[in-house]
């Protein structure tokens, strides 16, 4: 089994939230490969990765970092392959908008698709729905995902239904 996503994050403090990213794919069945990787502390490896990830058959590359946030930005400029960049909230983090604005806000011809902070669900499912644009099986799988989303809303309004207040109309 080759990984077709790649998750990597600055360092392993910020597993506890690209975790969401990695159960994600698993329940889509997406192979995946994880990977601590600094872009200041190992540079150089950043650089070796990112230039190598698509001969290895990545097909979409999950980064999240958190303070300065350069690691997406970086491999973004290294790479063909889409980059979607998580913002984490650090411990050195300026309440993760230092991590939020360096992600966002790269210069033309460089993108980086940026969640929200702390949004490694989202950034896997963003990495599924690109690799959906050209396999069925995954296309499938995303679809029926979002359709559960819808139904728990449905049981949701249910439940709500079942609450009587006194000026409560619905």
């Amino acid at each position: 089994m080759k990984a077709r996503v790649s998750i990597i994050m600055g360092s392993t403090s910020d597993l506890k939230i690209m975790e969401a990213a990695a159960k994600f794919l698993d329940d889509m069945a997406i192979p995946y490969e994880i990977n601590a990787l600094s872009a200041h502390r190992v540079p150089e490896k950043v650089v070796e990765f990112a230039k190598g990830a698509a001969d290895r058959g990545i097909e979409v590359i999950i980064a999240g970092a958190g303070g300065a946030a350069h690691l997406p930005g970086i491999i973004a400029a290294l790479t063909p392959l889409p980059v979607v960049g998580v913002p984490i909230k650090s411990s050195n983090s300026v309440d993760g908008w230092d991590s939020i604005l360096s992600i966002l806000q790269m210069p033309g011809g460089i993108p980086v698709a940026t969640v929200a902070l702390d949004g490694a669900l989202n950034a896997a499912i963003l990495a599924a729905q690109i690799i959906a644009t050209g396999d069925k099986e995954i296309k499938a799988k995303v679809a029926e995902y979002k359709a559960n989303l819808a139904k728990k809303i449905e049981k949701a309004n249910a439940e709500l239904a079942t609450i009587e207040r006194p000026f409560k109309t619905n």
